[in-house]
């Protein structure tokens, strides 16, 4: 079963089921894409998405199993051409990065191996050096010139360009920390359950056996015999 497919066509647009988030496109700056999605993957079912890349751009994909039994799931990424290049058996997290080629990436996540507990898998993108082709618009083509401010525009664009990847990094951490959270909330939530129900069975053996001790007491003190006169 393939599943949810992401038809994506970059560049520039990245086409997730769910909301993305992206960083503001700005003529002259290295473009990179973040997006992150969370779903629900059934018991004895695979789902697998779809990413269009470019030549001499990169892939990251870092997943993480935030809920279900065993936290496990298996993934696998593979080329345009149909090889898989990773290949996770019964993991709950991982990141893999790729240098891509022109063509459709698909990777995988395989719940087949569990028929009853389903997962419920975050995973999250980030796509670096996906510039539209064509677009030659560069702060010198608009502000041409040596300095500005003693200070070369390109010395300008580096550091927006690092403030730019530092912030994007940033969110990447905190949905990521996100994840986390999640997954260590619905572990505490499963563990408080089971101590509930197991302590409501332990208390309701020890009052069946209190009363059956009780009844079985009082019996063998009740003598049901009559007395002659």
């Amino acid at each position: 079963m393939l599943g949810l497919g992401l038809g994506l066509g970059l560049p520039p647009l990245l086409l997730l089921l769910c909301c993305g988030c992206w960083a503001p496109l700005c003529f002259g700056f290295s473009q990179s894409f973040d997006s992150d999605f969370t779903f629900t993957l059934p018991a004895g079912q695979k789902e697998c998405f779809y990413q269009t890349m470019k030549k001499d751009a990169t892939l990251e994909i870092e997943y993480q199993v935030i809920d279900g039994a065993g936290l496990d799931v298996d993934f696998y990424i593979s080329s345009p051409n149909g090889k898989v290049l990773y290949f996770d058996q019964r993991k709950s997290d991982g990141v893999h990065s790729i240098e891509t080629e022109n063509g459709d990436y698909m990777f995988c996540f395989d719940n087949s191996f569990s028929s009853i507990s389903e997962k419920i898998v975050f995973f999250e993108l980030i796509l670096d050096n996906m510039e539209p082709e064509g677009d030659s618009t560069k702060w010198n083509d608009i502000l041409p010139g040596g300095e500005l401010l003693d200070m070369k525009l390109e010395d300008i664009l580096d550091t927006i360009n690092s403030v730019k990847g530092r912030l994007s990094k940033s969110n990447q951490i905190q949905g990521l920390l996100r994840a986390f959270e999640a997954r260590d909330r619905n572990l505490q939530e499963g563990n408080c359950d089971r101590v509930n129900f197991w302590s409501i069975v332990n208390l309701t053996v020890m009052l069946t056996v209190s009363c059956l001790q009780v009844y079985m007491l009082k019996h063998l003190f009740n003598d049901n015999r009559r007395s002659r006169t």
